[in-house]
Parts: structure tokens; C-alpha cells; sequence
């Protein structure tokens, strides 16, 4: 398959190690599982703090690493900054080392996706969300004033800068409704569900004795959510709450200290989560904007027990029978109650892994992606 040394050029938003939060677990679960396959990879991340990790040598053929801009002056810029701040000329320069295709992630990293230097290589964009709407969502729940105005602006720019993806050979879309935009917008899309951690159904039965949510608490949707349970839900029962996730507000760090059965923690390791995520009775999944597939969903129905989740979380998923749905506060106060009142029974892991079926299999994952490796 490969023309060269390299099969594929892999072109991250982030360092995708550790694999702790929505986009970098795709990444690193689809680069190890391309590995797997026998698939080389050159691996390009942008660093803006994770640093070098030495694990992602252990399944690429190299990684190279860039520093994303940190400029002000790419505010003002016509191309949105969440590309301009990852438009290196060392990365253009790497690319042209070899033949292999190019995967870009997100349009965050398609800066040269047009670029002459380029033109007779394969290009392929992975699309984690539609972009424009997941900023303009972010501008919705967002306090701050100034970053208000940046994620509106934002979703401006990138709304009008999404038709870059007419040059693209192939692009490939992470949920079902991402596909039906693409493919109506663009054509040659495909459905790439998303890559993760787990390989198959590992809920426990019997009963928890808490329930868990957990998220990136620095992005204000997940903010928004977290102040949602401990507001709205769980301030009205007396079940306990572990929320975990980097960078609380002081908001969310005050609302969990008038309430001694909410707890509030920061730091964990991805082990410490997926095992909070396993051990817990209820995973609790609201979210406010229905925008690509959240890892967190997906990690709940393959590691834990009962999952409550509101309609704009499985919406267009296929994910749905998975979850006790609620929406408004009180019902999610009653599928709480009437979840901790009952066990998670062998027969309900049987009928989470017939939801989960094979659609969210990383092997077959490899097989969609690499038919376009040429």
C-alpha cells in the first residue's frame, strides 16, 4: 500500500496524548488502531502546552511537533484562528517529504489543504463537528463578554471559510446528521464514526452508589451542563454527584460547596475516570448543543451502568435505546430516583451491547479510512 516509508500524514489540532478529552481521543485511538492494522504513520501535532509524549512513538513512524501561534494580530486575520494559528511552514515542508496521503483534522488543521505544493497528493478533512455551529453554540453559553464577541466572530469566519472542504478528495464525517450536511454540501463524504478506547461492553451489574459526570469543565458547554445537575437536579435529590473535569469555574467550584453530597474534582488520569465511569450507578450526560458525537456517551454505554441522557446528547446517533431519556429538571429527578432504586442486571448489558452492535468498532473503523489510502 504504501508509496513510500509512509502510508499516512496525520495532521492533529493537539497532541493527542494523553487521550483525555472529545477530539484527542479520536486521534490517538485512530492512529493506534491504524498501527495495528500495519498502517505507517507520520504523526504532525500542534503543542500549546501538552508537550512531547514519548507514548505516540510506540504507533507512528515519526511525530513531529509545532508550536501553534499565539499571535494576536491572527485575530484579525480573514482566515479563521483556530487555522491561522496552525498555518506552519515547517509543517507544509514535512508534508512534502513524502506521497503518502494527507488526513487533516478538523478544519482547524487545513491551512495548506489548498496549497500548490499539494495539489496531486490524496487530502482528506475528518470533520469532529460542523464548526460554525459548534461556535456559535459556545458564543451562546459563554459569560465572558470578550470571548462572546471571539467565538461569534469565530463562527463567522469559519462558516465562510468551510468551503475549502470542495477541495478536499474525501471528507469524513463523525455522525450521521454531520453527514447528511456534508455530503448534500460537498459530496464525497463518508461516515467515519468515532475511534475510542474501549473493545467492547465492559458494564458492571448491581448497583453504584453515586452518580458521575465528567467533561473538559474549561469549555462552557460542559460548564453550562455541570451547573445544570448541581443547580437544577441534583440540589433537588440526595443522591451523590461526582463531577469530574480540568478547569471548574469558580461558578461550578461554588455551587458544589453548598451541597455535601456533590463532589468536585480536578486532575484526574483517564484510568481514574474510566473508572468512575465504570463503578458509577447512573452516568449523567446532559449537553445543551447537539454538535458532532460526544466521546463521553460513548465511553458511558461501553464502560458503565445507566445512562441518562437529554435529547440533544443521542440526538441522530442511533444511540438513544441505549439511555433513560429526560430533558426539563424534574424529569431528570425522576429517571434519577428511578434508576438508583433498581440494579443494572446481566440482561441489560446484553441489550447495551445489541445497541452498540459493531457501529462504533475501531476495526472496521480502519477499513472505511483506509480504502482511501492511495
Amino acid at each position: 500500500m504504501a508509496l513510500s516509508k509512509i502510508d499516512l500524514n496525520i495532521v492533529s489540532f493537539d497532541v493527542p496524548f494523553p487521550a483525555n478529552y472529545g477530539g484527542v481521543i479520536d486521534v490517538f485511538y485512530k492512529v493506534r488502531a491504524l498501527h495495528e492494522a500495519g498502517i505507517k504513520v507520520s504523526l504532525h501535532c500542534f503543542d500549546y502546552g501538552r508537550g512531547v509524549q514519548t507514548k505516540l512513538n510506540e504507533i507512528c513512524e515519526e511525530v513531529h511537533y509545532y508550536q501553534r501561534s499565539k499571535s494576536p494580530f491572527k485575530l484579525l486575520a480573514k482566515m479563521p484562528y483556530v487555522v491561522s494559528s496552525r498555518c506552519s511552514p515547517r509543517l507544509l515542508n514535512n508534508l512534502t517529504q513524502n506521497k503518502a496521503p494527507v488526513l487533516f483534522e478538523g478544519l482547524h488543521t487545513s491551512c495548506f489543504l489548498t496549497h500548490p505544493d499539494l495539489k496531486d497528493r490524496q487530502k482528506m478533512v475528518r470533520m469532529h463537528n460542523i464548526e460554525h455551529d459548534y461556535y456559535q453554540g459556545l458564543a451562546q453559553v459563554e459569560k465572558s463578554a470578550f470571548k462572546r464577541a471571539y467565538f461569534k466572530q469565530e463562527a463567522r469566519k469559519l462558516k465562510a471559510y468551510e468551503s475549502v472542504l470542495s477541495q478536499a478528495n474525501q471528507i469524513f464525517a463523525i455522525s450521521p446528521a454531520d453527514f447528511d450536511y456534508l455530503n448534500a454540501t460537498y459530496g464525497r463524504t463518508s461516515l467515519l464514526p468515532v475511534f475510542h478506547s474501549s473493545e467492547h461492553v465492559e458494564s458492571l451489574s448491581g448497583k453504584g452508589a453515586f452518580a458521575f459526570y465528567h467533561g473538559n469543565l474549561s469549555v462552557g458547554e460542559n460548564n453550562e451542563a455541570a451547573l445544570f445537575l448541581v443547580n437544577e437536579v441534583f440540589s433537588q435529590l440526595p443522591h451523590s454527584l461526582i463531577i469530574a473535569g480540568n478547569g471548574p469555574s469558580k461558578e461550578l467550584e461554588q455551587a458544589c460547596l453548598k451541597h455535601e453530597h456533590i463532589a468536585l474534582k480536578s486532575d484526574l488520569e483517564t484510568e481514574e475516570i474510566h473508572d468512575l465511569v465504570k463503578n458509577a450507578h447512573v452516568n449523567v450526560l446532559p449537553t445543551f448543543q447537539a454538535t458532532g458525537i460526544k466521546l463521553k456517551l460513548i465511553l458511558s454505554l461501553f464502560l458503565g451502568r445507566f445512562c441518562i441522557a437529554n435529547n440533544e446528547m443521542v440526538l441522530d446517533t442511533g444511540l438513544e435505546k441505549g439511555c433513560v431519556l429526560a430533558n426539563s429538571a424534574d424529569e431528570w429527578c425522576n429517571a434519577l430516583d428511578i434508576c438508583f432504586s433498581k440494579e443494572f442486571l446481566p440482561e441489560d448489558i446484553q441489550a447495551r451491547k445489541t445497541v452498540l452492535s459493531d457501529q462504533f468498532c475501531n476495526q472496521t473503523n480502519v477499513k472505511i479510512l483506509t480504502k482511501f489510502l492511495s
